[in-house]
């Protein structure tokens, strides 16, 4: 749909043949999901210019210079033996305007509401009246739509109760409506987003779709499959696949209480901080094993204090950064060494297996050396792993390539553009750690680096080698729902969290740390955002490809499915390489996606949660 405000004969004409495409994928989805697999439907999409008028095409309202008189748009039963549009073949009409809302209230004018039933009572009459076997003559759906919004209007009744009013035909209805019929009108919703792509999975088009199925069962009867039959087989389906994967057992709840300790200490994080290793500018640091010599240049924020930029003597022209660990006699008493720990030493076993295997990407950091400090002096350590009085004595240190800048440091919101490029390179990089079975277990804002127009995903240390792993964080804001859970990741957890990101560099309205101040607080906020499509269409706002790709999420989350992330990649590389995403380019990859079919598979979150 023609996004643009300004109204013009092309954007009609635009808008128009939207109209057609949209109500076409609908009903021709719907015959074959749910009647016949096999068969060409019997419905197509004509347009007449008012009640009395001959349908047309849309292809034939613009060859005819007759589309500004159109006034929209009707299902229609053809009869191949008949080659004229009576009004009595019309299955559903979809009344299109300019602007179908009050102004003051989110509600249908009465102006609209009106010329609905003006058309449900054309149609009702012509059934009635017609000579032909038609549907049902006692009720009729009719559609209200303009660019974004959409509605339904239902008028239902007994037409032998019409009272003819001598020389009044519309007196007459409009009695028989007042005193014998039931009107219905729905809530409207957005139809079409920002960029003009239907938002198929919502409220909106939910009930489009919900109305053109009954109309439909008014002329070909009940369908062979009912649309809840799907759901429930959807949903046994997943479960037997929960099962088998072993995520729940029978009978068993897919929640499994965290168990806090009773009590909380709380330390002094001052102290903690004292006792850790302070590197000044301009300080050279030597490894034991490997004799590396590198040059610290300044400390780089938002990294807990425990890391800096630095350059290899070597080559001083090369920007590098440098995790500073801690010893392990001291890890047991402060948790902030320990997570010095997972920084330097369990990062540096994951990008050695990223070396080992040959696993090189541009959006994965590279390990430029490892090791302990090699401080000046006499040292008097007893064993290789002890320590002696000197500060720095046996001190790990992690060298990576490059150096960049959080996203927490960037400004929010991101544009589209960026937002596509930084869901690409991540996808990217969990792609090249999937094929070493990894993933990263941490995704977050302050994860994620940015240098020369790439992204990097960093901070490997919380990383899961295989299902024993259990040492995914905890992030309140960004973990998946399943690792907030379960302690552990699924298949799709990181996707998850990188969903999250997506949503919170475009400008979307994360939780408070004080409306998520628990495990169970910030399952239900996620719970809420996907069963409401709050993060889909948000993202639907910025580019449809980022939709596409949180409904494909959403679908798969608390399945043991993987990612498609050779799939992903691909299509986000497209849009990169492509230029600016307009929207339009990405239909085919959502139609692949969302299918009628898949009505069920609405979020593997909300199950699970």
């Amino acid at each position: 749909m023609p996004c643009s405000p300004q109204s013009t004969h092309n954007s009609k004409e635009q808008e128009f043949l939207a109209l057609e495409d949209f109500l076409h994928a609908i009903a021709d989805s719907l015959w074959h999901t749910l009647w016949d697999e096999h068969m060409q439907s019997p419905y197509s999409i004509w347009c007449p210019r008012y009640t009395g008028s001959k349908f047309y095409t849309v292809e034939k309202a613009i060859s005819r210079r007759r589309l500004d008189s159109l006034c929209g748009a009707a299902l229609v039963s053809r009869n191949e033996s008949d080659p004229h549009v009576r009004w009595d073949q019309v299955v559903h009409f979809a009344v299109y305007r300019s602007r179908i809302i009050n102004e003051s209230e989110s509600t249908l004018s009465s102006s609209s509401i009106c010329k609905a039933l003006f058309f449900a009572a054309r149609i009702l009459l012509s059934r009635t009246l017609s000579k032909y076997a038609t549907a049902s003559n006692d009720c009729v759906y009719v559609l209200v739509l303009d660019s974004s919004f959409g509605g339904v209007v239902k008028l239902e009744g007994d037409l032998t109760k019409l009272e003819l009013v001598s020389g009044n035909p519309c007196l007459s209805m409009v009695n028989w409506i007042i005193h014998h019929a039931d009107v219905k009108v729905s809530h409207v919703d957005r139809i079409w987003n920002k960029l003009g792509n239907a938002n198929w999975r919502d409220l909106g088009c939910l009930q489009i779709v919900l109305a053109t199925y009954y109309s439909i069962v008014q002329w070909c009867g009940e369908s062979k499959r009912s649309v809840t039959s799907l759901a429930m087989d959807h949903g046994f389906r997943l479960q037997q696949r929960r099962i088998e994967r072993r995520l729940v057992g029978e009978g068993e709840k897919t929640i499994i209480p965290f168990d806090h300790d009773a009590e909380t200490v709380k330390k002094d994080r001052k102290l903690d901080q004292d006792h850790r290793l302070k590197l000044e500018k301009g300080e050279i640091l030597e490894l034991e094993a490997v004799q590396d010599r590198f040059q610290v240049q300044e400390l780089l924020q938002g990294w807990n204090g425990c890391c800096y930029a630095a350059f290899s003597l070597e080559f001083p022209t090369e920007p590098l950064m440098l995790y500073v660990g801690a010893h392990q006699s001291r890890l047991e008493p402060s948790w902030e060494d320990m997570s010095l720990w997972y920084q330097v030493q369990r990062q540096t076993k994951i990008l050695n297996i990223f070396a080992d295997q040959g696993i090189c990407s541009k959006n994965l950091p590279q390990i430029v050396s490892s090791g302990r400090i090699l401080h000046s002096g006499n040292c008097t350590r007893q064993s290789p792993k002890g320590r002696c009085d000197h500060p720095s004595c046996g001190t790990p240190i992690l060298v990576v390539h490059p150096v960049g800048q959080p996203l927490t440091t960037k400004s929010i919101p991101f544009t589209s553009d960026d937002t596509i490029r930084c869901c690409r390179d991540c996808l990217s990089a969990l792609k090249s750690a999937k094929s070493a079975n990894v993933q990263h277990g941490d995704i977050c804002p302050e994860n994620i680096i940015t240098t020369n127009g790439f992204y990097i995903l960093v901070s490997w240390g919380r990383a899961v080698l295989d299902d024993k792993d259990t040492c995914p964080a905890v992030n309140l804001q960004f973990s998946s729902s399943y690792a907030l859970q379960h302690g552990k990741l699924c298949a799709s957890s990181d996707a998850e969290s990188l969903v999250y990101v997506l949503y919170y560099i475009c400008g979307g309205k994360m939780a408070s740390q004080e409306q998520v101040d628990s495990i169970e607080s910030a399952l239900k906020w996620r719970e809420r955002c996907w069963r409401k499509r709050v993060i889909q269409q948000y993202l639907g706002e910025v580019s449809s490809l980022l939709k596409a790709f949180a409904d494909y999420i959403d679908g798969i989350v608390g399945t043991p499915y993987a990612v498609d992330y050779d799939v992903w990649v691909e299509r986000f590389s497209k849009a990169v390489d492509g230029g600016r995403n307009r929207g339009k380019v990405v239909e085919q990859a959502v139609d692949e996606v969302v299918r009628v079919e898949d009505v069920g598979e609405s979020s593997g979150i909300g199950e699970s949660s």
